[in-house]
């Protein structure tokens, strides 16, 4: 595997690179959470793969200098993502990955949510849904006020898009042509909880419907974004909707990716179960998917 060391962008990677590297992210997320007690598992999974490819191929950045001012602005607003983004910025360097370890405990700067005043790296504090890209869009303008050329990436969650402060960020951001905004939603179709159940009803509603029917990238567009759809899950999908983001940034127009990708995504039990989204694995479960990853990893050799 190429090594991505410190340097601004590490477009030595392969493809075949991210895939290896994002198993290894999928392995340390499972036995983080594991050994921490708490955490989720489910979304880390399914976004695995876009966080891999930002981070090791699309990402203008320096791991040894997280606050150079010409970096790229990344922000997770689905933050109770968080180990899965720490997975990443471990195997990019920012902090060893014996760390991880760490996570979720009290005096440790890999917290549930990722803390931007305990972790350099981080470029915004989230955890309550809706509101990264609010904060992204005031990066982006920031960002032209003070004629700085970088981009400013949101990743959200499907479900999080129920939240009306994402549509009210959608308008403004719209409404001030900011082109160097692009938000990636990963769009894997589960959540923990469904709908209300209508009065007479049974159950939570239904998990595998987080939008409720909504044409999502209709939506967008109609507000005047510029929207691709893509495959989550493919390394080269993925660089190049960000690039052509990059790329259009001129247009005015911010860029919406809608990432289609797995809930629990490269572990067969954990794939495609909404129990996922915030279980702990057993030591044998996660032995399991030790395992099962390894022998992915074989076959591919």
């Amino acid at each position: 595997m190429t090594a991505a060391s410190g340097d601004v962008e590490a477009n030595d990677v392969e493809a075949s690179d991210l895939e290896a590297l994002a198993r290894r992210g999928r392995q340390l997320v499972i036995d983080s959470v594991a050994h921490s007690g708490a955490g989720h598992i489910g979304g880390p999974l399914s976004a695995m793969d876009l966080l891999v490819a930002l981070f090791f191929r699309v990402l203008r950045i320096r791991p040894e200098e997280p606050h150079w001012p010409e970096r790229d602005r990344f922000i997770l607003s689905k933050g109770h993502s968080a180990i899965g983004l720490y997975a990443v910025m471990a195997l990019r360097g920012y902090f060893p990955v014996e760390e991880l370890a760490t996570f979720d405990a009290g005096d440790s700067r890999l917290q549930g949510h990722p803390d931007m005043t305990r972790l350099p790296g981080l470029d915004a504090s989230t955890g309550s849904l809706g509101q990264g890209l609010a904060v992204g869009l005031g990066i982006a303008l920031g960002a032209r006020l003070r004629g700085l050329g970088f981009h400013t990436f949101v990743m959200l969650g499907d479900g999080e898009t129920q939240e009306g402060m994402v549509w009210e960020s959608v308008q403004v951001a719209a409404k001030y042509g900011l082109g160097h905004l692009t938000a990636i939603v990963d769009c894997n179709g589960l959540q923990q909880y469904g709908w209300p159940a209508a009065p007479g009803e049974e159950g939570r509603g239904d998990r595998r419907d987080p939008l409720a029917g909504t044409r999502l990238g209709a939506a967008l567009e109609a507000f005047g974004w510029r929207v691709l759809e893509i495959d989550g899950h493919d390394s080269h999908a993925i660089v190049e909707a960000c690039d052509d983001a990059r790329a259009s940034a001129a247009s005015a127009r911010p860029t919406a990716i809608l990432a289609a990708t797995v809930k629990g995504r490269g572990v067969s039990f954990t794939e495609g179960r909404f129990e996922w989204h915030s279980r702990v694995a057993t030591a044998d479960e996660a032995a399991a998917a030790r395992a099962e990853l390894d022998l992915v990893e074989d076959r591919r050799a």
